[in-house]
């Protein structure tokens, strides 16, 4: 069964020293994921209820960025695995999708 595996960060969240959505894509290709994406929001609000927008006067950092994979249930469990780190929160989805090459 192939996964759609999809996290959602924050622009300005950090781990290792680098972007966490750029941690995460690089802990997925050293796992052996043969492709992940990331992409940055334009609009959009959270859990606290406060609406962000991609404008001029917006503060960097301030939107989500969704990391997604298509892998099978193993690489999704040790990914997940590898995600859980100390002090920082990753709000996931996860489902399972029909994935292939016409």
């Amino acid at each position: 069964m192939m996964n759609r595996l999809s996290f959602y960060v924050s622009e300005k969240q950090h781990y290792a020293g680098k972007p966490l959505y750029e941690w995460l894509l690089e802990e997925a290709r050293a796992l052996g994921v043969h492709g992940g994406s990331a992409f940055r929001a334009i609009a959009g609000f959270g859990r606290h209820g406060r609406l962000h927008e991609d404008t001029f006067f917006e503060l960097a950092g301030e939107l989500a960025v969704k990391v997604e994979f298509i892998l099978d249930d193993v690489l999704a469990e040790q990914l997940m695995q590898r995600a859980r780190v100390p002090d920082v929160e990753i709000f996931y989805v996860r489902s399972a999708v029909q994935a292939g090459v016409l």
